[in-house]
C-alpha cells in the first residue's frame, strides 16, 4: 500500500479541486436501497466538522432492509456453524466460527463453551454476559431507525483521519450503515459475531457492516476459509459512500484489476462506472477487514443518531431498556487520560486506542502510533497521559 507523503496529499487535493478534468463525488439520493428506507432521502442544510456550513443528503433508515436476510452469528454448540471472526492475537487471521475455531481459542486461555459443548451466547441487549467468553448474539429491535448526514459535496481534509475501532465509516447503497472493526476478544474478553456477509446486530438493536459485504466471498477464497456471503459478489462495483462524501468500491478498479496508486485510506482519483470523468473514491481492500483504514474528507457533526436506547449513536442511553455494551475501556481497555489525549491530538479516542495496541499497548513504539495516526511524535509525546 503507498503510503501519503506531504507531496502526494497535496497533489491530491490539486487533483480533486481541478473540476474541469476530475469530477467531484455528488451523493446520489436515489442510488440507496428504498427496502431500507423509512421516508426519502432530503437535501438538508448541515454544519461540518470544520465549521463549514454545508449541505447534506439525510438519509433515515430501518433497523434492517426489508430483503435483507442475516446471520449465522454465534453457533448454538460445538457442533454447529455460526458466522466468523477476525482474530488479532497468536495465529492471527480470518476464522469461521466452529468446533475447530473455539477449541483454537481455548488452548490460548479463551473458552467459550461448557464440557459439554454449549457455548456461552450472551444477548448483551438484555443483560451482560455472565461468563468470562461469550459469544455476543444481539437480539434486534424492528422499531429502531437510524438517521445519517452525508455531505452532498465533499471537502478535503487538512489531514486524513484514521478509523479505529466501531468508527463511522459510511452507507451503504442497500441501506445498511457501515462500521469499522469491532472491539477485540482481547479488548472485552467476548466475541461479537459477525455473519459471513461480515455484519452483526448493534447493542441498540439495528444491523451494520464490519466490511465491505459485496467483495467478501475473494477475501474467503484468498484465506481459504469455508464461508460465503449470499450477496451478489462484483469486486469493482460501488459499495457505499463514506460519511465523507466520497465513494466506497470494491477492490477492482473498472478495468477488473487492483489499482497499485492506493493511498493510506485505500483511496485514489480515477475512472468508475458513476463516475465517468473520474473521481476520488475508496476501495477495499484484499485482506479481512476490507474497509478504508482512514478518511480524507471532512464529515458533517451529529452525522449518525438512531432512536436506539443503547448502542452507537444512541440519544437515550440510560433511560433503561437494552444495555450498553462492553466496550474498549471497560476491561483492560483505554486507560484514563486517552481521551484528552486523543482530543487533544485531533483524532477520535478509538483510532488513539487502536493505534496504540497495534503498537503494543501501554508500551507502544511511539513513533509507529505517530505515523499511524499522522501526527508528530514531539505532538504525540506532549499529549500522552502520565502513568499513574
Amino acid at each position: 500500500m503507498i503510503r501519503y507523503s506531504h507531496i502526494s496529499y497535496i497533489s491530491l487535493i490539486a487533483a480533486l479541486t481541478c473540476l474541469p478534468v476530475i469530477a467531484m463525488a455528488h451523493v446520489d439520493t436515489d442510488s440507496i436501497n428504498d427496502q431500507a428506507l423509512v421516508q426519502e432521502p432530503d437535501i438538508v442544510a448541515c454544519t461540518l466538522e470544520d465549521g463549514t456550513q454545508s449541505e447534506c443528503a439525510q438519509f433515515t433508515v430501518k433497523y434492517l432492509p426489508d430483503d435483507l436476510d442475516i446471520g449465522p452469528f454465534c453457533p448454538a454448540t460445538l457442533d454447529d456453524e455460526g458466522g466468523i471472526w477476525d482474530w488479532t492475537g497468536d495465529e492471527a487471521g480470518l476464522y469461521r466460527i466452529d468446533r475447530a475455531y473455539f477449541e483454537f481459542l481455548s488452548n490460548l486461555g479463551y473458552t467459550f463453551y461448557d464440557e459439554d459443548g454449549t457455548v456461552h451466547i450472551a444477548d448483551i441487549a438484555t443483560a451482560q454476559p455472565e461468563d468470562d467468553h461469550a459469544c455476543i448474539n444481539v437480539s434486534e429491535d424492528a422499531s429502531v431507525t437510524m438517521t445519517m448526514l452525508i455531505p452532498t459535496s465533499p471537502v478535503v481534509a487538512d489531514k486524513s483521519t484514521a478509523l479505529g475501532t466501531v468508527s463511522k465509516i459510511g452507507l451503504a447503497l442497500n441501506g445498511v450503515p457501515i462500521f469499522s472493526d469491532a472491539p477485540s476478544i482481547q479488548q472485552t474478553g467476548h466475541m461479537p459475531a459477525l455473519d459471513t456477509c461480515g455484519g452483526h446486530v448493534d447493542p441498540g438493536g439495528w444491523y451494520h457492516w464490519h466490511a465491505t459485504s459485496t467483495d467478501l466471498n475473494a477475501v474467503y477464497d484468498a484465506v481459504d476459509v469455508a464461508a460465503s456471503c449470499y450477496l451478489e459478489q462484483d469486486s469493482a462495483a460501488m459499495f457505499g459512500y463514506a460519511f465523507d462524501g466520497f465513494p466506497l468500491y470494491g477492490s477492482q478498479d473498472a478495468g477488473g484489476e487492483v489499482p497499485t496508486d492506493l493511498d493510506e485510506c485505500q483511496g485514489h482519483v480515477g475512472v468508475t462506472e458513476e463516475y465517468p470523468d473520474g473521481v476520488y473514491h475508496y476501495h477495499a481492500g484484499t485482506e479481512f477487514p476490507n474497509l478504508p483504514p482512514c478518511l480524507i474528507g471532512v464529515q458533517a457533526e451529529g452525522n449518525f443518531t438512531t432512536t436506539a436506547e443503547a448502542g452507537v449513536g444512541a440519544q437515550n442511553a440510560g433511560d433503561g431498556g437494552r444495555n450498553e455494551p462492553p466496550r474498549p475501556g471497560d476491561n483492560g481497555g483505554m486507560p484514563p487520560g486517552f481521551e484528552d489525549a486523543a482530543a487533544q491530538l485531533g483524532v477520535t479516542s478509538e483510532a488513539f486506542f487502536a493505534a496504540m495496541e497495534a503498537a503494543g499497548g501501554r508500551d507502544a513504539d511511539l513513533s509507529q502510533v505517530a505515523t499511524t495516526l499522522g501526527v508528530s511524535l514531539d505532538d504525540l509525546q506532549a499529549a500522552m497521559p502520565q502513568r499513574p
